[in-house]
């Protein structure tokens, strides 16, 4: 029994340093592959630490039963993931617009400066092509659920910010909505200045903290 609870901890701990080691703040490799390879070793190491948990008597083949179905199942994962980032990366044009593949999920940030008017909700007739774009590649793939998070400085009253990032949000969700998605697909979040992603001090800064991040997770 001990032997096995050592196992657990290990295969879990293992897979927070790998999940610290992908990262995608840090410098891609370079590699078309590294999100499949990344995906087919986390969900290994899962799949290892769920067999080690599980009530077979047959514990190594429990574990290796485990890390091979996690693999599998993770690299169609990151793979699907690869694929969707290239088709978006050649369908959205704007300039400004970011794609993060985390490796489970990816991220189409919108920032606010090209998106939005300054104290406004309203998306810019330029950028309602690109969020078009976004609605069918959505379509393309159903079993992807959405979250459209609003973000914002940390100028302003915290409260007031929270329901301007929740209102820029709703603009964007409604034309994904508009374009085809379904509404049960969305879960609409805003953040105000809590998450934000550069310091606050700089100008610079707080361009970068006012976003509107489409987040897509796949279900399957």
């Amino acid at each position: 029994m001990k032997l096995v609870k050592l196992t657990t901890v290990t295969a879990i701990s293992t897979v927070f340093l790998l999940a610290a080691c992908t990262d995608p703040a840090r410098v891609d490799s370079g590699d078309p592959y590294q999100k499949t390879k990344q995906g087919a070793l986390i969900g290994g190491l899962l799949g290892a630490g769920i067999g080690a948990v599980s009530g077979s008597p047959h514990k190594t083949t429990a574990v290796l039963g485990g890390a091979t179905l996690g693999a599998i199942v993770g690299a169609g994962i990151g793979e699907s993931l690869d694929r969707q980032e290239a088709e978006l990366r050649n369908a959205l044009s704007s300039d400004g617009i970011t794609i993060t593949n985390t490796g489970d999920r990816l991220i189409v940030s919108l920032p606010n400066d090209i998106t939005f008017a300054t104290d406004s909700f309203a998306v810019r007739p330029g950028l309602r092509a690109d969020v078009n774009r976004v609605a069918a590649h959505l379509q393309r793939y159903p079993d992807m659920t959405v979250q459209v998070i609003g973000h914002t400085d940390s100028d302003g009253d915290a409260a007031y910010n929270i329901g301007l990032s929740k209102r820029r949000a709703n603009a964007v969700a409604d034309i994904l909505q508009a374009g085809g998605v379904s509404y049960t697909r969305l879960a609409i979040v805003g953040r105000g200045e809590e998450v934000p992603v550069a310091s606050n001090l700089t100008e610079e800064g707080k361009a970068r903290n006012r976003r509107v991040e489409i987040v897509m997770i796949p279900t399957k």
